[in-house]
């Protein structure tokens, strides 16, 4: 996989109405998964008409795990949906993976329909495109670290001593040189989530996915592994689809993120979007003590047109406005905003201070 210059892709499309993209990675269409017996095209034709979740289980002995869901995630792109507990979220992503079959809709991975794969196309992909990241590690307890992050690479039939070398760089790159020989056992919850997470990138994926990867780590660790991951990013632009209960984690990772309510996508947007123009009262609700300063750009409340090149300090148009307040306290009263090397505006001190007024 080649490394692309630049920044993170960010948005392209900003509600959860299917239209082609003609750089998506991955299109899902009308994605249906139901579980249960025969009654599940009673279920998806109450589900249609609007019944709830619990109506229909009540009625059919079906759960609806995802509900007529349609989006597309972008080349590079990191998309994250969030949700509470029993929203869809993990069926879905394992859905993308056909690693639990949709009931009905498309998926298409690059422009191929995932669901009309045959099995050996499909593990094929898995082994060679892809790879998932699980909030349970899921490493050999036998095996030492190397040899956990070059399974997938033993499985592909790579000789030992090439995939104990792409293992030995990827191991440096998420922070655990030296530990290569040592056993699962003998590490600590987060440096086993960072090989596990080595372990993915060892296959060089095009696309990742991770299942509350984080989920069960400390506070602090769970923050490193987020600044890992970004970093990662920087250098790999895969695309990711990334599953989180946790809203502060969603906003930090997430190009766009859509936030998941009993299998159906309440909203879906950028972090900006989602915090300064709620869809709903769920959404509002994950909202509601959210700093907008810390996800506002420079670029949205910039006086466009204010090209004055005088203004001593200059910030990207891409800058959370949160990372401009230590200028202003140093005493500017105006930045410039700039955009590929051009001022395109200004941003005063009174712009930045109404986004920490409460809303």
């Amino acid at each position: 996989m080649v490394a692309h210059p630049g920044r993170r892709v960010r948005s392209v499309a900003q509600d959860c109405t299917f239209s082609p993209v003609h750089d998506a990675m991955i299109a899902v269409e009308g994605l249906w998964k139901i579980f249960g017996g025969r009654g599940r095209e009673q279920a998806r034709a109450l589900a249609a008409d609007g019944m709830s979740r619990s109506e229909i289980l009540d009625r059919t002995g079906c759960t609806i795990g995802v509900r007529d869901v349609s989006f597309a995630v972008s080349r590079g792109e990191t998309f994250v949906v969030m949700g509470l507990s029993g929203s869809g979220k993990s069926t879905l992503i394992r859905c993308l993976s056909r690693l639990v079959e949709p009931t009905g809709g498309t998926i298409g991975i690059d422009g191929v329909d995932l669901l009309a794969m045959p099995a050996e196309q499909l593990r094929e992909l898995r082994r060679t495109r892809m790879a998932m990241v699980f909030q349970h590690f899921g490493l050999f307890p036998n095996r030492r670290v190397i040899d956990n992050v070059a399974y997938g690479l033993e499985v592909q039939g790579i000789a030992r001593a090439a995939r104990h070398q792409r293992s030995r760089r990827v191991i440096e790159s998420v922070g655990l040189a030296g530990w290569e020989l040592h056993f699962p056992q003998q590490l600590s919850g987060g440096m086993q989530q960072r090989v596990g997470l080595a372990r993915a990138l060892a296959l060089d994926p095009e696309i990742l996915f991770f299942d509350e990867p984080f989920s069960a780590l400390d506070p602090l660790i769970r923050r490193d592994m987020q600044d890992e991951l970004l970093r990662l990013q920087r250098d790999l632009h895969c695309t990711i689809v990334f599953i989180t209960h946790d809203f502060d984690e969603a906003l930090r990772l997430g190009d766009r993120i859509a936030i998941m309510k009993d299998g159906v996508f309440d909203q879906v947007g950028t972090p900006e979007a989602i915090v300064t123009t709620p869809a709903t009262d769920y959404v509002r609700e994950f909202t509601r003590d959210v700093t907008p300063a810390a996800v506002v750009r420079a670029g949205t409340i910039a006086v466009v047109g204010d090209d004055d090149a005088s203004l001593p300090h200059r910030v990207p148009a891409d800058e959370v406005v949160e990372h401009i307040v230590p200028i202003m306290l140093a005493g500017a009263d105006r930045v410039a905003v700039e955009r590929d090397g051009a001022i395109v505006g200004s941003i005063d001190r009174s712009a930045v201070l109404g986004l920490f007024r409460p809303r």
